[in-house]
């Protein structure tokens, strides 16, 4: 009976463990001796479709070196649910690269023969999974070297079974513990904290891995030595003076089903940004380690990464949300017919980095679901100075470029490219090959031919790559504790400014066109593309096809419309690109500001963000006045004040009240305040036609001070007059339709919900000043933009 076991033993090129025979393990040794693999949450989807794979081929690589192993498959069912789906994946295990089928059925079989089921509930669960690993060492037999604990469960579990594996399960003294976390780590900075002191109580931290497959990604994996082997070349451009961006991204084709309930409580930003893309990020900018064995250097030098990114904010970010998640969220989350969720299934965030390698140096992380393509990379785009007057495809010509491809898209395999106008990479030989046949693609404007392309040799999995790191205890592959809170502690501002914020939809694939393009202004990100969103209402659902993006016209005018704080960011810009085109033109730029709450957050986005309008150059003019003295907190004077004035840079002369308090009373006709204004306006204004106003629209239709059944035909030879609001104070002061209709540009603003009818109606009617005054704003010469929000648009 023995003579069928010896020959597996052969075939799977198999020794008898024996004990004192050591290998080094990141600078200490570990004895050999038995494993025992315990996998919690054995049938789910990850272990069904990773993680057994890769215990299979971490025992196919490691049987024959002196380890013995027995593998356990753990979860809350019993055993006569639980055993037969562990075994219908274990059965299904495909063969590790270059095994042939020989050895690879005896690994198989004898895989096998090492694996059970155990139920894992209790605390006496635990103690009788921990009798049975002690009964299985016989006294002649190897010592226990290790356990190896994957909790491929929900994070919500982590510290209840932690303590369970504490206090009812540990190895004996001399025998290591190794327990497997995946991610989500916690759900901002506080929460994240919280996980980890309660783990702190059960788990060393050499005894905690944290797993974050993409650092098992063999091209992820390679960027620290490829920096350190081609550090020669790589040192002196390496910084600001010479990299234009960085690009990190990962776009999915798929949706979020199946996913529904996880997602719907993290979004992308938590699902693949905080953690991915911001270790590939930390890998490009940190300081090459003296020792790349080191796992201590490798994970301090990531650490100090964090401290040197600058802070983020709402303008670090645009977020998109596909057209069809709710209705996915609805359906698979029984949520009402009502419910709309906010979270983003699209993000562009661009991170900076306050050290002198890198200031001013934009680090664009980009992912989404449902984009056009499935791809992940890593994109240095290099400055080039190289200016070609004739032969514009000459290779000093062409972009320059280093791009670390995580696999899929058009070139499928992982592989790093860099650009033949830089320099030709140096890599491990043994583990990677220059691909010197190309296929007939271009990437990032170069054909395949213009770069030097290296791909790995044998392609491996990367939770195979990982769980092999996990075995020998390579913890630079994982995620530190100090680590993991730098990066919630970057992250959770961003999270928490975008909380409020409804993402911009997009229908979808191919679809999307350019809709979620971006672009960096300053420190800032915004959307190119200012779309105003129509959503079927149709029976049938909302669909690629019904997703309709409109660059409209509102009452035959320009309408710009988007959601509230891209609107602003659009109207600010705006805004100074007129007044910078203005002074150029006459040397000075002329602005009249509305009153009411809808300008609050353009002057705020004006004095906190727009460093470059020429406020030396510009006059401030109010449109309309409540007759209070300017002091109060009704006055609209005052509002702009607090707002915006105190904090910009404008000479005091270049400030225009309206004269509301005259001779110690306001707003008497007597007392002359609209006729001064004027004289005021004839005195500065070239033509009395200002070079821009703004206007608000109210819920009656008004604007300036113009209400219904003002008398506009008495008012037609005036610029400024005195008029009755329907509410209090009810005295006012306002330029007429001929003051405003004169200007060479004309905004107006409506935000809100609460517009929404009024803007529908207005959509209507035809031009009736009397009853809808902001219909009597027709410029004569100018021209007239609409900025409506989605809010007021869509309801």
């Amino acid at each position: 009976m023995m003579w069928p076991a010896l020959w597996a033993l052969l075939l799977v090129g198999g020794t008898r463990p024996g004990r004192g025979w050591a290998k080094e393990v990141d600078g200490g040794r570990e004895d050999r001796g038995h494993v025992s693999v315990v996998v919690v949450g054995a049938t789910g989807d990850l272990a069904r479709k990773y993680l057994w794979q890769g215990f299979f081929q971490l025992y196919a690589d490691e049987v024959g070196g002196g380890h013995s192993f027995s593998f356990y498959g753990a979860a809350l069912s019993d055993p006569e649910k639980g055993s037969p789906a562990l075994f219908a994946i274990l059965r299904g295990l495909a063969c590790p690269a270059l095994v042939s089928p020989e050895r690879c059925a005896a690994l198989r079989d004898q895989f096998l023969k090492l694996a059970r089921y155990r139920q894992l509930k209790s605390e006496q669960d635990y103690a009788g999974l921990h009798a049975e690993i002690g009964q299985g060492l016989q006294p002649e037999g190897p010592r226990e070297a290790g356990r190896l604990f994957y909790l491929s469960v929900p994070a919500f579990a982590y510290a209840d079974i932690a303590g369970k594996i504490n206090g009812s399960c540990r190895p004996p003294a001399g025998a290591w513990l190794r327990v497997v976390l995946e991610k989500p780590f916690g759900h901002d900075s506080d929460s994240a904290s919280l996980l980890s002191s309660q783990l702190e109580k059960f788990l060393k931290e050499e005894e905690t891995y944290r797993i974050d497959h993409y650092l098992g990604k063999q091209v992820v994996a390679q960027i620290l030595p490829f920096r350190m082997q081609n550090r020669k070349l790589l040192s002196p451009i390496w910084n600001r003076h010479h990299v234009e961006r960085v690009e990190i991204v990962l776009k999915e084709t798929l949706d979020v089903k199946g996913r529904t309930e996880f997602y719907n409580q993290y979004g992308v930003i938590r699902d693949v940004i905080q953690n991915h893309l911001t270790e590939v990020l930390t890998l490009l900018t940190t300081e090459i380690p003296v020792n790349l064995s080191s796992s201590g250097e490798i994970l301090r030098n990531k650490l100090r990464v964090f401290s040197s990114l600058l802070p983020l904010d709402r303008g670090s970010a645009v977020i998109g949300q596909y057209q069809a998640y709710s209705a996915e969220v609805r359906e698979e989350l029984n949520k009402t017919k009502d419910f709309v969720s906010a979270m983003p299934t699209f993000a562009g965030v661009a991170v900076h980095i306050g050290n002198s390698q890198f200031d001013g140096v934009p680090f664009i992380l980009t992912s989404g679901k449902l984009l056009d393509e499935r791809v992940g990379y890593a994109r240095v785009l290099f400055k080039n100075r190289v200016f070609c007057v004739q032969n514009v495809g000459d290779v000093h010509c062409q972009p320059r470029q280093i791009v670390f491809y995580f696999g899929h898209g058009s070139l499928q395999n992982p592989a790093i490219l860099v650009s033949k106008n830089l320099f030709k990479p140096v890599l491990p030989e043994d583990s990677w090959q220059e691909v010197t046949e190309h296929k007939d693609i271009s990437l990032f404007g170069l054909p395949l031919s213009q770069y030097y392309v290296q791909t790995p040799r044998v392609q491996k999995e990367a939770y195979a790559v990982l769980i092999s790191h996990i075995f020998h205890a390579k913890k630079d592959s994982f995620i530190s504790t100090e680590n993991l809170l730098a990066s919630w502690q970057f992250w959770t501002p961003l999270l928490h400014s975008l909380a409020q914020e409804f993402p911009r939809l997009y229908p979808g694939g191919e679809d999307n066109k350019n809709l979620l393009d971006f672009k960096l202004q300053g420190r800032e990100v915004s959307f190119t593309n200012e779309a105003v969103v129509l959503i079927s209402q149709s029976p049938g659902g909302s669909t690629a096809q019904s997703f309709q993006v409109t660059q409209g016209k509102y009452r035959t005018w320009d309408m710009v419309s988007a959601w509230a704080e891209e609107l602003i960011h659009r109207l600010a810009s705006d805004l100074q690109g007129a007044a910078e085109r203005a002074v150029r033109r006459r040397g000075q730029f002329h602005l009249a500001l509305s009153g009411g709450s809808s300008p609050l957050a353009l002057f705020q986005r004006l004095a906190l963000h727009h460093y470059a309008f020429p406020w030396e150059r510009t006059h401030v003019w109010m449109v309309d006045e409540r007759c209070v003295p300017l002091w109060e907190q009704g006055s609209n004077f005052r509002t702009v004040h607090d707002h915006l004035l105190q904090h910009v840079r404008m000479p005091y002369f270049n400030i225009h009240p309206m004269p509301v308090h005259l001779n110690q009373r306001l707003c008497v006709e007597e007392d002359g305040g609209p006729q001064a204004y004027e004289k005021e306006i004839a005195r500065f204004v070239n033509d009395s036609s200002f070079d821009y106003v703004l206007l608000g629209v109210g819920y009656d239709g008004h604007t300036a001070s113009l209400f219904k059944d003002t008398k506009a035909e008495a008012l037609k030879d005036k610029l400024v007059a005195l008029t009755e609001s329907p509410v209090k104070p009810h005295q006012r002061m306002s330029l007429t339709f001929s003051a405003i209709n004169r200007a060479r540009a004309i905004g107006v603003l409506a935000m809100g919900k609460g517009k929404h009818e009024m803007i529908t109606q207005l959509s209507r009617v035809k031009d009736d000043p009397r009853r809808w005054p902001i219909t009597g704003v027709k410029p004569v010469k100018g021209r007239l933009v609409w900025y409506i929000d989605y809010e007021a648009l869509l309801g």
